[in-house]
């Protein structure tokens, strides 16, 4: 089942179940299918890490990490599906990380990989719009926390909708062109081992959003792209990115 909320023509906001895709096409306005905290992981692809190679030894980083990498989308981030996304003035252009979204379902604390399917409801799409920069290590609050930077939807598609979330085919089309693909089965951690690490030390409740990472080489858009993220079995999320007025004014 999909699982989203929207906005009907005459403002009303719902919760819709739908039984299909095709179902859940309308007029509505989408908004975001979770509300709970966002928490995206950085350098979980293999492809990803090993492009970084032996940069990691040097400093300031000095080793590979052993342990997830973490960061945070906060609530100013969060937009839904088919939404435009106002690039800041002193942005030229975005990454596009085409994330799978893994949405708990009750509260995981001290989770072991063994029983990790047990707390996730299900699984979206987000996409993690990042400014380009070099660290991995710092916060990069001002590269990944710019308003409207995680577009998330169009819905929730329940757990057991999803074959094997650990092998699931992910494309990224600018303008309807493929600029990327991906496949989960290239994971560092998989899925179950990330949501058991994570929780080791940090508590997640039923409606949070676990990110298992950006595959390598995410493509860049600009102003005026259309970006889509298919991820097999979940939909495809879509964004338009527009310019700043200030910058449309000039």
């Amino acid at each position: 089942m999909l699982r989203g909320r929207v906005v009907l023509p005459e403002g009303q906001v719902v919760e819709r179940v739908f039984a299909s895709a095709a179902q859940a096409a309308g007029s509505w306005r989408w908004l975001p299918p979770l509300e709970g905290t966002v928490v995206g992981a950085l350098l979980n692809y293999r492809g990803e890490l090993g492009a970084l190679g032996d940069a990691l030894s040097a400093p300031p980083y000095q080793a590979p990490p052993k342990a997830p990498i973490l960061y945070l989308k906060p609530a100013n981030t969060r937009i839904g599906h088919n939404h435009d996304v106002v690039l800041p003035a002193d942005v030229d252009g975005v990454w596009v990380g085409a994330c799978l979204g893994v949405v708990i379902g009750r509260t995981a604390a001290r989770v072991t990989a063994r029983h990790a399917v047990d707390f996730i409801a299900g699984y979206t799409i987000v996409n993690d719009l990042t400014v380009p920069h070099a660290s991995y290590y710092r916060p990069a609050i001002r590269h990944k926390c710019r308003d409207g930077f995680c577009p998330m939807g169009p819905w929730m598609v329940d757990r057991d909708d999803v074959p094997d979330a650990d092998a699931l085919d992910i494309a990224v089309r600018i303008n309807g062109e493929i600029k990327q693909r991906a496949n989960t089965s290239t994971l560092v951690r998989p899925i179950a081992q990330l949501l058991a690490d994570v929780t080791a030390f940090m508590t997640l409740e039923a409606g949070d959003v676990l990110l298992v990472g950006m595959p390598e080489n995410p493509p860049l858009a600009r102003a005026d792209d259309r970006i889509d993220i298919d991820i097999a079995h979940i939909g495809t999320l879509t964004t338009a990115l527009v310019r700043h007025a200030q910058e449309a004014s000039q």
